[in-house]
């Protein structure tokens, strides 16, 4: 079991120089958590995003961390020229030490396609020639290719990426039928679905694995989403997520809204309580949330478990104290598991253990105010 943060990076007030900031200081608190990646979305037009462009923000995260891995989760291909795009992912890749995920996706808002003259009928055929051309030229020398979208002719390709053939692929689904496809392709997954849906996913996916006779230690990252607040009493956890969830709501519908149209609610529930249910808000005490993670890891089968920290009017206090909570008191039962916990899960003792360093007494100094 490995852990992620998934970050919209939504607008959360007036100063946005002030929010850039603030969570550069909570990336630098997952590395010290122990917390594998740090995976960030693409949003254009909407206040859902504050990072339309992912890779310029990444860069800064590069500077500020120094072991944790950091990607696009995704970059949305039909928005890209892809001779740009593979050039951003080599830079990315050696600016970071390595340490660049790749994550992929034909994009989730048809309104954000239209915003850059891209006709959202030909998404699915433009992500399948973009992601062809990215992936033959990352490592290769030249790149050439002809096809409906886009042709290079001997192209030069001076920059290449530090991990080879490329970084690691990602991509993120609301699809239970994409389940096989994927498995085909071999990539890594990050869900957005409530609990019980994403087992239904990752059964299929397991078993087309197993059909393509490949080996179950072999498995790529199978994670699920979810926003997670943790504080020292149910109550207040509650209230803080039930408060943010309605802003990041918001602005999650902001361009549907502005069209007329309300968010699909398969996408997305727009009711607390419903969404605690499903397992997309996860909120409360540790005990609480320990209790939770462990039912829907056990239903989920996931072995990547990603958290949204940071939305909607969350303060950067609440969240860094959530982080440290969730570190501290929950992550290692979501290790260690119980009796009913899959083997998956019951991995990756030492990360963890390495990752609790950042408790010492020195950082508790700096940031004490968080414990009171």
């Amino acid at each position: 079991m490995k852990f992620a943060v998934f970050d919209h990076l939504d607008r959360s007030g007036p100063d946005l120089g002030r929010q850039y900031e603030d969570r550069l200081r909570l990336i630098e608190l997952y590395e010290r958590a122990g917390f594998h990646a740090y995976h960030v979305a693409e949003h254009h037009g909407t206040p859902l995003g504050a990072a339309p462009s992912p890779g310029l923000f990444l860069a800064a995260v590069a500077q500020r961390t120094t072991t944790l891995r950091l990607g696009p989760l995704a970059y949305p291909l039909g928005l890209y020229h892809p001779l740009r795009l593979i050039e951003e992912i080599c830079m990315l890749d050696v600016m970071s030490g390595g340490r660049l995920e790749l994550g992929v996706g034909r994009g989730a808002s048809p309104y954000e396609a239209e915003f850059f003259g891209v006709e959202p009928g030909t998404s699915q055929e433009r992500f399948d020639e973009i992601l062809e051309i990215v992936l033959k030229g990352l490592g290769a020398d030249r790149l050439d290719h002809a096809g409906k979208f886009f042709s290079f002719k001997d192209v030069p390709l001076v920059i290449q990426p530090l991990q080879r053939p490329h970084p690691p692929l990602w991509h993120v689904t609301r699809s239970l039928d994409s389940a096989d496809r994927l498995a085909a392709l071999g990539c890594n997954i990050a869900l957005a679905m409530p609990t019980r849906d994403a087992g239904k996913f990752i059964a299929r996916y397991r078993a087309a694995w197993a059909g393509l006779g490949r080996a179950a230690e072999d498995m790529p990252f199978l994670g699920n989403t979810r926003n997670v607040v943790v504080l020292d009493s149910d109550r207040d956890a509650v209230s803080a997520a039930r408060r943010a969830f309605h802003f990041w709501y918001d602005s999650m519908v902001h361009l549907w809204r502005a069209n007329g149209v309300e968010l699909p609610r398969q996408v997305f529930t727009p009711d607390f309580d419903e969404a605690v249910e499903q397992g997309n808000i996860v909120a409360g005490s540790p005990s609480k949330v320990r209790e939770r993670m462990l039912r829907d890891q056990s239903i989920s089968g996931i072995n990547y478990s990603i958290c949204r920290f940071a939305c909607g009017d969350l303060s950067f206090e609440e969240s860094a104290r959530s982080v440290r909570l969730f570190a501290r008191e929950v992550m290692p039962a979501l290790v260690q598991g119980d009796d009913k916990t899959p083997a998956p899960v019951r991995a990756a003792t030492g990360t963890l253990a390495r990752g609790l360093r950042w408790l010492g007494d020195e950082d508790l100094a700096e940031v004490g105010f968080l414990f009171r």
